[in-house]
């Protein structure tokens, strides 16, 4: 189960790290050095687990929306297995019952919290297709192999739990390019990589090889420095969702704004005077719905530097805005032949020379999306100087980072659109 260093260079420590704990550099390391190798056989999956053949010929009877079911059940056989080789790899992880996804939130303190960031509404998801998968897949497998789990494991709670330590510690390996097509990986657990905290600039990253994982630095890391991996391009509302906690601002050069696309349309409803207006409105929405562009459910992205939907935007301020004329001829041509103009191109800092009939579309989404959030953004700057920062409880800390970071970029927008 030990994994490979060079020269234990580097050191899993409680001291100098950001979290409860993380890994260190014991000496200066350059860039492209190997830090560690985790060995194919030390990895915890539903095909390294004791039970993976049944999980495999049981595969048909375990799909589920997730994909995590087979992962899960080998986590929980193994927990319970008295002679598991991983006893010494489970006793590294965080203490179940101290989890800090807001999905163990008070259901109270998360709305109150993270009101109009799109977290409660993503939980709430979660914790529906945990139970029910749980109910209709999980129990009634574990049921049928009671030799294989022991009745302190057939437990929803201790299941919340592991699909928390999934969605925060798990890895996937990524598809080769030739593999486009196929269905993603299965995840599974990378012991000492899953160590590593998270930075959006970051200083090591994990490359797949055939017979080990192998940790190497990106950039040149002092001794005594924490070694950083990136979970991906995560915006902060997805960092508390899926691990617990958000970068500080203005740490996260990932973070992003949502804006609802449903809030795009209320407001261009609110500029509709007559019944014939709104029936015009409904269509060109409708039109924009079989063109893929919105959905009721989706979102327009907005990060700090670029718009990251858009095509999507674009397309839809174009359709909501031309003139009826224009709009019946665009949608006889089902949306081909338009040509797009430089000064429509939807970059951040060409937002100014958007037409007008754009911008204050955009403006009105920007302020109908900043009616969500609980407080405005003066009382979010009030909350983050120092004296009274460092009153707020944890939770309180990690939910303003998250709230203040969508807020100044949906700020940015106001002050562009202006």
């Amino acid at each position: 189960m030990a994994t490979q260093t060079k020269r234990r260079r580097v050191a899993v420590s409680r001291q100098g790290t950001v979290a409860g704990y993380g890994m260190v550099a014991r000496e200066s390391v350059q860039p492209g050095e190997l830090l560690f190798a985790v060995p194919r056989a030390a990895l915890l999956s539903q095909h390294t687990c004791s039970i993976g053949g049944l999980l495999e010929r049981e595969r048909g009877t375990l799909q589920s929306q997730s994909g995590w079911v087979p992962l899960l059940l080998a986590l929980l056989h193994e927990l319970q297995a008295p002679a598991s080789p991983w006893s010494p790899y489970f006793a590294l992880w965080p203490e179940l019952g101290r989890l800090e996804h807001p999905m163990f939130w008070p259901e109270e303190e998360r709305r109150r919290l993270l009101q109009g960031t799109g977290v409660p509404e993503a939980v709430e998801k979660d914790l529906a297709n945990i139970r029910s998968e749980y109910y209709s897949i999980v129990l009634p497998f574990m049921e049928a192999h009671p030799d294989l789990f022991s009745p302190r494991v057939r437990s929803l709670d201790l299941y919340r739990q592991l699909v928390a330590l999934v969605m925060a510690y798990s890895f996937q390996e990524p598809l080769e390019e030739e593999e486009d097509e196929k269905e993603p990986n299965s995840p599974l657990m990378v012991p000492a990589a899953d160590i590593l905290n998270h930075l959006a600039n970051h200083n090591a990253n994990l490359e797949y090889s055939p017979n080990c994982l192998r940790m190497v630095a990106t950039q040149l890391i002092p001794k005594g420095h924490e070694i950083f991996n990136t979970y991906g391009q995560m915006a902060n509302w997805q960092l508390i969702h899926m691990y617990g906690f958000a970068e500080p601002y203005p740490d996260n050069t990932d973070d992003t704004a949502d804006i609802q696309m449903v809030t795009v349309r209320e407001a261009a409803l609110q500029g509709t005077k007559v019944e014939a207006e709104r029936l015009l409105l409904y269509e060109r929405w409708d039109f924009l719905c079989k063109l893929e562009m919105v959905g009721e459910e989706g979102a327009f992205v907005i990060g700090r530097e670029e718009v990251l939907t858009e095509e999507e935007l674009t397309t839809t301020l174009k359709v909501l805005c031309m003139p009826a004329e224009e709009f019946r001829e665009f949608k006889d041509q089902d949306g081909w032949g338009d040509n797009k103009r430089e000064e429509d191109s939807l970059t951040i800092t060409n937002i100014p020379k958007l037409k007008a009939s754009w911008r204050h579309l955009l403006r009105d989404s920007v302020l109908l999306t900043l009616q969500t959030y609980a407080t405005d953004l003066k009382s979010e700057q009030d909350l983050l100087s120092n004296e009274v920062y460092t009153r707020l409880s944890w939770r309180e800390q990690q939910a303003l980072q998250v709230r203040y970071g969508q807020k100044m970029i949906l700020h940015q927008l106001l002050e562009l659109t202006s």
